[in-house]
């Protein structure tokens, strides 16, 4: 099969790439392709643990205000509920979609496509899957949301006592563990193998 080099274009055949191992472009000698080593495998086991920090950044308290005595415990979701409450519900629908629905759907799809490779099976509408996961990805934006609620505390410092719950933790650690995911992930030994599967 050619590829293309993406720096001089010039059409080559592909060449066979080991783990760990580069191949470049024999003309200009841009990277044509690196296979990280056990990609699939580090990629499940991190999608694992974003699933678990997810539930738990989720389902437990991100934030309690204290403000003379009275306490006002939030939750991830809850900040977006709000908002459609007050009368907002495009911004509602964004922070909605940004911190709960992209990040869910993007692990979910992972775990759909990279469990049955791992096991050595194939299962209906992993190919699909898996470029939805490029689509999920783009809209998952929860950095963005986290330094919102960053900036927030500092300005209700003053106002209550703020206490932070292991939800915001667990956010925290979600978001490195989101790039790392991607970061490890070949696309291409995925496309190969779902190729190979019968």
């Amino acid at each position: 099969m050619l590829i293309p080099c993406h720096d001089c274009d010039l059409l080559v055949k592909e060449p066979p790439v080991a783990e760990g191992d580069t191949a470049v472009c024999p003309r200009c000698g841009a990277l044509l392709r690196k296979r990280r080593r056990d990609s699939i495998e580090r990629s499940l086991a991190l999608t694992v643990a974003g699933v678990f920090l997810f539930v738990v950044a989720s389902s437990f308290p991100f934030l309690t205000f204290d403000m003379q005595g009275n306490e006002v415990e939030t939750t991830l979701a809850s900040g977006s509920f709000d908002l459609f409450a007050q009368g907002q519900p495009a911004v509602g629908a964004l922070v909605l979609l940004t911190t709960m629905v992209a990040p869910i759907a993007r692990l979910s799809l992972m775990l759909y496509v990279l469990a049955p490779l791992h096991l050595g099976f194939r299962v209906r509408g992993m190919v699909p899957a898996f470029r939805w996961v490029g689509i999920a990805s783009g809209w998952s934006m929860m950095e963005v949301f986290l330094i919102g609620v960053l900036v927030s505390l500092v300005k209700l410092a003053d106002m209550a006592d703020i206490i932070p719950g292991i939800a915001i933790w667990a956010f925290a650690l979600l978001i490195p563990t989101l790039a790392a995911m991607s970061s490890v992930l070949d696309p291409q030994e995925v496309w190969d193998q779902l190729e190979a599967q019968p």
